[in-house]
């Protein structure tokens, strides 16, 4: 996804129709959560400007990202769309944080892509199905995670005798 200015300056009068598949790599070594990207569908036009580039592009694809819960790996969606300015002569105007400065004579979106792409990953991720014998441990030792409808009220066999002593007390208050 780079394109020369004078490559750009063909697609001047009529704009430049985009429709690639690209694969974006490393991006688990910028976020660590990150654990792989499928190939990314970029479409969209690049309207082409005497002083700027201006790129209206859709970004569809999956990231696969560690459940927060159960560390097992979730297809996350990304459906983004976007706008990304680049300005051609960036001493003219004043460089906001809504435009790109070209560096050099080339304009590159695989940088910008990248950063929409961590821009939507989300704090946290939970799988929706998790098959027994995937993800985190559900006991230990002394230790068991309980589910909503399994739970009932177990009395700890060394406070049991505990309880007895309030069905004792009502009974003898009530005479």
């Amino acid at each position: 996804m780079k394109w020369t200015i004078s490559q750009l300056q063909k697609y001047r009068a009529k704009g430049l129709i985009i429709d690639e598949t690209i694969q974006v790599d490393d991006m688990s070594k910028v976020e660590s959560s990150i654990r792989a990207v499928s190939p990314m569908h970029i479409s969209g036009r690049a309207d082409i400007g005497s002083t700027e580039v201006t790129f209206h592009l859709a970004i569809k694809g999956h990231l696969i990202l560690p459940c927060s819960r159960t560390l097992v790996d979730v297809n996350y969606p990304i459906n983004v769309e976007t706008t990304e300015t680049f300005l051609l002569n960036a001493s003219e105007y004043e460089v906001g944080e809504e435009v790109h400065q070209v560096k050099g004579d080339v304009i590159d979106l695989m940088p910008v892509i990248q950063e929409i792409l961590l821009l939507e990953v989300p704090m946290q991720v939970f799988c929706d199905d998790v098959k027994t014998g995937e993800g985190a441990p559900q006991s230990g030792k002394d230790w068991e995670v309980i589910q909503e409808q399994n739970h009932t009220q177990k009395v700890d066999p060394r406070l049991a005798g505990l309880a007895k002593f309030f069905d004792e007390n009502d009974s003898s208050s009530d005479t």
